[in-house]
């Protein structure tokens, strides 16, 4: 006669059933709780005011009184060396040559010793700050005194492409939203034909790691950075199908909208297709409007020499820097213009020769950005317009190679510097040894440089969230991180 299976449910003991049992009610308590904080996000049988669609890039009110309205980014691909350009170091010129004990890690690995490369170009001062500035900014020398200059910078990487994506999303590892993207996902957009975050590249490519330098990660894809190209199309992929006039195109959008509008605009389950509609219309509004933004024959001749477009060496980033202007102007929030791409001397990843690659990008750049600085305060912006200058890291004060001027890769500490938005010019906070190897006084990392420019646009770096992954993620992690105070 065979035995029939006992039910493995009656197996339990009287001990795991309470204990079970008890987990699951407890679950069911749980998830009640939790919805009504809005955990699950919204509830399919919500009102209807409850599911209406909401444009994401609707101007949002800032969570105090702001400095700045738009941010420029002008970042320096690679990496320019600070003791060479900002962060003047006379210990350095009398060792040019001698082996010292430096902490260095780059293209051959870690070291703790180098050889000394002294600094290829004379510092004078300027303004009525004194500030001290190498050779290889004529132009900008002239601008210190709207200039603070941070000097004790520090990241987390010396690795091109890590330290990239932590200047730029605060993050070591890809998948995080870009600043960019904080910055509209906080504040919206108050320009509803042009994208509100906008990347300038480099002739010569994109820098390492790509797209996820302006990606907006886990946050919905409104939010990420769109390439503007200062020649040619503005912005690709945007023209109709051929033979699509743009009346017609016009009176499709028209149809699309009033659709929306009649069917589904008050619908969750149909918002995706809302946004999407949201979407070609910001498509075909960009069509319009972005190429009268890159268009420059309102632009006198004296503006343009003023950027150095009249000049090959310069024309192609004073470019980049007078549309930067003009998409303040029409409201973009957050603009990055690169200096520099693709690899090795393409941008100031100096290893080999250091006076050939800062020479040349310093060239490039030097008058541009000047000019962009002139120009912004000569029209009032400047005091409403937050501009970003600096690398992902800078560079050692010794050699990265047994022969030649290159430096290796310095993540100890290293300058960036900020102007306008609210900033106070003439100003330097920080320093670095007396060989410029790693930050002594001060340390600041780059999550203060994010606080810093969420505080000027009027957000709180330690309030502004995004819940993903369980977790209210912020741009500046989850301890408490204050804006560098002494320069605001």
């Amino acid at each position: 006669m065979s035995r029939r299976p006992r039910n493995t449910f009656c197996r339990r003991t009287r001990r795991e059933f309470f204990w079970q049992a008890g987990g699951a009610f407890t679950s069911v308590a749980l998830s009640g709780l939790l919805e009504g904080d809005g955990f699950f996000g919204r509830s399919a049988s919500g009102s209807e005011d409850e599911l209406q669609y909401v444009n994401p890039l609707a101007p949002k009110p800032p969570h105090y009184p702001a400095k700045a309205k738009s941010v420029i980014f002008l970042f320096m691909y690679g990496g320019p060396s600070h003791v060479d350009t900002f962060d003047y170091k006379p210990d350095l010129y009398p060792l040019e040559g001698k082996v010292v004990s430096v902490k260095t890690k780059g293209r051959g690995g870690s070291k703790n010793e180098g050889r000394v490369v002294a600094p290829r170009w004379k510092f004078k001062q300027y303004g009525e700050c004194g500030k001290w500035v190498s050779d290889l900014f004529p132009h900008l020398a002239g601008r210190v005194d709207d200039i603070a200059f941070l000097h004790s910078m520090t990241a987390d990487s010396p690795i091109h492409g890590s330290a990239m994506l932590q200047m730029n999303s605060g993050k070591i590892l890809s998948g995080s939203p870009c600043i960019g993207s904080w910055v509209n996902y906080g504040l919206g957009s108050v320009n509803e034909n042009l994208p509100g975050f906008v990347v300038m590249l480099d002739p010569t490519g994109g820098p390492i790691s790509g797209a996820k330098n302006w990606s907006s990660g886990y946050m919905p894809a409104t939010y990420q950075g769109t390439i503007l190209r200062s020649k040619g199309d503005p912005i690709l992929d945007l023209a109709p199908p051929a033979g699509i006039s743009q009346q017609t195109q016009r009176r499709l959008l028209d149809t699309l909208q009033q659709y929306n509008a009649d069917h589904f605009a008050d619908r969750s389950d149909n918002s995706d297709l809302a946004a999407r509609i949201s979407s070609y219309e910001l498509a075909y509004k960009m069509q319009q409007h972005a190429p009268e933004a890159v268009n420059f024959a309102d632009e006198t001749a004296q503006t343009l020499a003023l950027y150095g477009i009249d000049n090959p060496q310069t024309e192609n980033f004073g470019r980049r820097c007078l549309l930067a202007r003009r998409l303040v102007e029409r409201g973009v929030r957050f603009i990055q213009l690169y200096a520099g791409g693709a690899h090795n001397d393409d941008n100031w990843d100096a290893h080999g020769d250091l006076e050939k690659n800062h020479n040349y990008h310093a060239g490039r750049t030097d008058k541009p950005i000047a000019g962009l600085l002139t120009d912004l305060k000569e029209r009032g912006l400047l005091g409403e317009t937050l501009v970003i200058w600096g690398g992902e890291f800078g560079r050692q004060p010794t050699a990265e190679y047994a022969e030649g001027t290159g430096r290796d890769h310095n993540a100890y500490g290293f300058t960036m510097w900020m102007a306008g938005g609210g900033i106070r010019g003439g100003t330097s906070v920080g320093t670095t040894d007396e060989l410029g190897s790693a930050a002594v006084e001060k340390p600041m990392h780059v999550k203060s440089l994010h606080a810093t420019v969420l505080h000027q646009m009027g957000l709180d770096p330690n309030r502004l969230s995004y819940f993903y992954g369980g977790l209210d993620q912020k741009l500046v992690g989850v301890e408490h991180v204050d804006p560098i105070h002494e320069i605001i």
